[in-house]
């Protein structure tokens, strides 16, 4: 019968979603939950639950990140009629109403535009007051490049979404790197922003565009800050439950291993090199390539970066700063390492030895 058939193909379907829906290693939290849980019952020792996750925060608010961009008086554009320069119909294009209420990406455009146009219009000036008038604007907007630069980069809405931490943790076990198309981006994006400080403005930018909506639509780098913190706590509360065992009954007499230290050693792989270390190498690759080419991003713009946004960078990008997250997570993963090295080395059992 029809029903009957039916029937027959929506019991597996839903046993299976049934099947995955209890892995606990099928999500960050739970995966780290489930470590945390086994291990306390593993070697014997009171659970250690775990604390809170460190500190995180989402960018300054975007009006601490824009930067202002000084004004040109622009009197002399009357003139450049009468040489037929193209600056006077860029100009005319940023006075427009739409040209007022420009987005970031469009300003900088603008200025390398104006930049170009009024180089291309100065060998057509035979007007030394209007010479003059036109290289001081010439000078004015390079210098003030750098500015439209961060406000094109850092000062955006799509930033923002980006590093959202309402959205969870970095996938687990995903195929592939899912940040991939984000690194390849912010590595064309780094090498145009250091060719534009370097007053190399024949670059394209028409890739900017793609790169915004790609941040707007991903919230990779926010879930691995999310990650980051989560296996700091996690790996805090771990080593605290493997010092106390290490503090306390020994896991071997005599350096011989024994059927605890054996069940002790199993969990050692099956769990924590199969499960939890592949996601702490993916979440460190997140680190190395996505976290990395933001911090690039940032690093570079260091000149005219606001105060504002400095604390925010040296705890979620830079790498080397006292208050780094990553240098937490570090320091994390070589302290739960060596304390598993130390407890399994009670039975010669030492991972590496």
């Amino acid at each position: 019968m029809p029903g009957r058939r039916w029937y027959s193909w929506l019991v597996p379907a839903v046993c299976a979603l049934s099947l995955l829906g209890c892995n606990p290693f099928s999500d960050a939290e739970s995966l780290t939950d489930e470590y945390l849980e086994r291990l306390a019952r593993v070697l014997d020792t009171a659970p250690v639950p775990r604390a809170e996750l460190p500190a995180a925060s989402i960018p300054p608010r975007r009006r601490e990140r824009i930067l202002a961009l000084p004004e040109l008086d622009l009197g002399m554009l009357d003139f450049l009629s009468l040489y037929g320069c193209e600056l006077q119909y860029v100009v005319g294009e940023r006075n427009s109403v739409m040209g007022k209420v420009m987005q970031p990406i469009n300003q900088l455009r603008y200025e390398i535009r104006f930049i170009r146009a009024a180089e291309a219009c100065l060998p057509e000036v035979d007007d030394e007051e209007l010479t003059e008038a036109l290289e001081s604007a010439i000078e004015s907007k390079r210098d003030s490049l750098p500015l439209a630069v961060w406000n094109a980069t850092w000062g955006t809405e799509e930033v923002e979404r980006q590093f959202t931490l309402s959205k969870g943790y970095y996938p687990v076990a995903e195929a592939g790197n899912p940040a991939s198309d984000l690194v390849r981006d912010l590595q064309q994006l780094n090498r145009q922003v250091e060719a534009i400080l370097a007053q190399k403005l024949e670059i394209s930018l028409k890739n900017l565009g793609q790169v915004h909506q790609r941040w707007q639509a991903d919230v990779l780098a926010g879930q691995t800050i999310n990650s980051a913190r989560l296996l700091i706590s996690t790996l805090n509360a771990g080593t605290e439950l493997l010092g106390s065992r290490l503090e306390g009954r020994p896991l071997c007499l005599n350096g011989q291993p024994n059927n605890e230290s054996e069940i002790v050693q199993n969990f050692f792989f099956s769990i924590y090199i199969e499960k939890i270390q592949p996601y702490m190498s993916d979440v460190s690759r997140a680190r190395d390539s996505l976290i990395a080419g933001f911090a690039e991003l940032a690093r570079q713009q260091q000149a005219v970066m606001p105060e504002s946004f400095t604390p925010w960078y040296q705890r979620h990008l830079a790498a080397d700063t006292p208050d780094s997250l990553w240098q937490e997570l570090d320091q994390a993963m070589m302290r739960h390492t060596r304390h598993w090295q130390d407890l399994l080395g009670q039975c010669g059992l030492r991972p590496g030895a």
